[in-house]
């Protein structure tokens, strides 16, 4: 058994993974590498879904029964645990919404409905980046169509890193909001958050930060980033499925619209006109996702019995030795950087001329789970003219006996297409 410093007991940790131990096509051992797309859930948060329907389910607020309060105090306990978990300097800067997603679509429809100086406008522009996710471009598109303002972007360099030398063409005094991803979950680059953001508060530009592949792998610090907003979503990092997070300024927070009315976002309510919770109530109409809430909280509690510090640990020892193996392969291509050095644990990579589709299916038929296709990153594929690629990524309870069984999976691979 391959042994790497700074690995995680990942033995032990598996145990608390029931799904990991399923076998796939007829007895094959289950090989999760599709970590980046969703994380798998321990029983920790498993029991802490069931034990909430069973004992706790209610409607959460203003009820007055005890059903009604012990959901309300798990519900907002759930806030207290993720503004502890990203530093945040209050826990009424922390949103709950369904993911990364709805965050930042959430981001994009507040600046479109601000007053100054906040409003985004015709006279104004945007700055993303080309390695985004798709949920961190087509909103940004729809605000520029309905606003008028005006889209820009860093492209990107040859070995899959942003391309900020012309930083300050980019962003300038136009710019209302930049808004990036911290880590790429295509070609697992991490970004050079300071210099963009030092950049954007020369010109007075809001920044907002993709922490979707950051919060599950590394300790997130939202007053360390100095950003505006940080998005990122719970079930890659061990919580279920339906609940995200957006972390705001309060300040930002109060003075911006809310984007989403109903219930429970109200202060009072009549025919004429209405008025406002205060945040983060203000942002979050109608019944929130109370158990996700609860589900969500039970994995930061046991993500921090691990230590964030140690998950980055062993990832980085796992992605070096990944990267190592499969420059190993022959016609193998990674895309992005191939060093383990600031990137994230997923790597996406081409095998030849063998299409990703059929590089998965072959895996899968060894058991081996990874994801294939344009990862909702399809300009990146664009850029490096590929119409597509096989991505393979890394969590705590991934282990060097899983990417040797990719390797040896790929060479299947090569001998099965000839």
């Amino acid at each position: 058994m391959t042994q790497l410093p700074g690995l995680l007991d990942t033995e032990a940790i598996r145990k608390d993974f029931p799904i990991l131990d399923r076998q796939v096509h007829d007895g094959r051992k289950l090989v999760y590498l599709d970590n980046a797309a969703t994380s798998q859930k321990p029983r920790q948060v498993l029991d802490a879904l069931s034990e909430y329907y069973e004992r706790y389910n209610a409607n959460v607020h203003r009820g007055v029964h005890v059903l009604a309060e012990e959901a309300t105090a798990l519900y907002e306990g759930a806030r207290d645990k993720v503004a502890e978990f990203i530093n945040a300097p209050s826990r009424d800067e922390v949103v709950f919404t369904k993911n990364a997603s709805e965050s930042l679509n959430l981001v994009a429809n507040m600046l479109g409905w601000a007053d100054e100086p906040y409003r985004v406008d015709s006279d104004t522009e945007i700055v993303i980046t080309e390695m985004e996710h798709h949920s961190n471009i087509v909103p940004w598109q729809l605000l520029a169509q309905r606003t008028g303002a005006k889209l820009r972007w860093f492209g990107l360099t040859d070995d899959g890193r942003l391309d900020l030398s012309n930083i300050e063409e980019i962003i300038t005094e136009k710019t209302k909001i930049v808004s990036f991803v911290l880590v790429s979950n295509i070609l697992g680059t991490h970004n050079p958050v300071e210099a963009i953001v030092r950049r954007a508060q020369e010109v007075g530009a809001l920044v907002c930060i993709d922490a979707s592949q950051a919060a599950p792998h590394m300790p997130l610090d939202v007053q360390a980033l100095q950003a505006d907003f940080v998005a990122f979503t719970g079930h890659k990092m061990c919580g279920p499925t339906g609940i995200g997070v957006l972390w705001g300024r309060q300040e930002l927070l109060e003075d911006l619209p809310p984007f989403l009315g109903g219930g429970e976002m109200i202060e009072t309510v009549s025919m004429h006109s209405s008025t406002y919770a205060p945040a983060p109530h203000k942002f979050e109409a109608g019944t929130p996702p109370v158990a996700q809430a609860v589900g969500l909280g039970a994995a930061i509690d046991y993500l921090a019995s691990i230590g964030m510090d140690k998950i980055l640990a062993h990832e980085q020892a796992l992605t070096e030795y990944a990267v190592k193996r499969l420059l190993e392969v022959p016609d193998l291509r990674i895309i992005g950087p191939t060093t383990a050095e600031d990137r994230g644990a997923a790597i996406s990579f081409t095998l030849g001329d063998i299409h990703p589709h059929d590089v998965g299916q072959v895996l899968d038929e060894q058991g081996i789970a990874v994801r294939v296709g344009h990862h909702c990153a399809r300009p990146v594929c664009l850029r490096y003219g590929i119409p597509a690629t096989t991505r393979a990524s890394f969590y705590l309870y991934s282990s060097p006996a899983e990417i040797d069984a990719l390797v040896d999976g790929l060479e299947h691979v090569r001998n099965f297409f000839g």
